[in-house]
């Protein structure tokens, strides 16, 4: 199923599902008050909401509840995550950024996946704008997938993890480069460098869906990314080096995870100006339009305000 969040022409916000891509079902009118409200609810008890919804054969012939896509505002399919890790894990991207810089790719990265916490309270979705933060020149886009957390547990074992997935959507963790480079030198971060948007969406895609293209790492999905209609960006999901089932259990390990915790991947191999380098596209301005792909999940798009 590919679940969403929408806001009605009445301004309510609702969460739902896609119904044939054409019409946005509100979970809550349609099953007359059994699913929540909200995704965050649901994720907090969606083994029994699902397990309703496979039961709920009259649903499938219902109109309650159910409106053109045309008519409602896709958000955020999870506006407001637990929490927002985004690990490291794409071996080609940390390798040809550091390359950029003029560094080595570091050892230690081979010894463990990393993430950063980010601002779980900037989640932007599908169309809204982008605002560059002030005193920022060099905003980037980032590429990415990430999964959302279903199920609780503490010091989750990889060969476990997969239990504890709900689903997938298409991540772009923006970047304020040039905030990113200043602070990062005193050897934390980052931090208000990502601090100001990321984007997920446009729907999360339950894991199920996503048989079909399992590899032995994750799955293969393409993932691009254009710019004002100009394709910068090409890789795939399969090249992911640590699998989400190893960020799970890197993530859990002394602590709990809770259903709604947001957890990205990190940038795909070419999957960011910064890596892509100045010469083949600038930074983004004001206007500019980033639109990112990633095979079943969809097409997120933003444009950045302008100023």
């Amino acid at each position: 199923m590919k679940f969403i969040t929408f806001q009605k022409q009445d301004g309510s916000i609702r969460a739902g599902w896609l119904k044939n891509n054409e019409y946005a079902v509100d979970m809550h009118e349609a099953t007359n008050g059994v699913l929540p409200k909200t995704m965050l609810a649901f994720l907090e008890n969606h083994a029994f909401f699902m397990e309703f919804l496979s039961t709920g054969k009259k649903l499938k012939n219902t109109d309650k509840g159910v409106y053109p896509l045309s008519e409602v505002i896709l958000k955020a399919p999870l506006p407001n995550p637990k929490s927002f890790r985004d690990f490291y894990a794409f071996e080609e991207h940390v390798k040809t950024a550091r390359g950029n810089r003029g560094l080595d790719m570091i050892p230690e990265w081979y010894d463990i996946p990393v993430f950063y916490f980010s601002n779980h309270l900037s989640i932007k979705g599908p169309e809204e704008e982008i605002s560059r933060p002030k005193n920022c020149e060099w905003l980037d886009y980032e590429l990415e997938i990430a999964c959302v957390i279903g199920k609780e547990g503490k010091d989750i074992k990889a060969s476990e993890a997969e239990d504890y997935i709900f689903g997938y959507c298409i991540l772009n963790d923006w970047s304020a480069r040039d905030i990113q480079r200043k602070e990062m030198k005193v050897g934390l971060g980052p931090a208000k460098g990502k601090d100001f948007a990321t984007t997920i969406g446009p729907y999360i895609l339950t894991k199920d869906e996503l048989e079909d293209y399992r590899v032995e790492n994750g799955y293969d999905l393409p993932m691009t990314a254009k710019v004002n209609g100009t394709l910068l960006s090409e890789g795939n999901m399969q090249d992911i080096y640590y699998s989400f089932y190893e960020m799970i259990e890197r993530a859990s390990d002394g602590a709990t995870l809770c259903p709604g915790e947001l957890i990205g991947s990190g940038t795909v191999g070419s999957g960011c100006i910064l890596e892509l380098g100045t010469d083949v596209h600038r930074w983004l301005e004001p206007g500019d339009e980033v639109e990112l792909e990633i095979g079943c999940l969809g097409t997120l798009k933003n444009k950045i305000a302008i100023e």
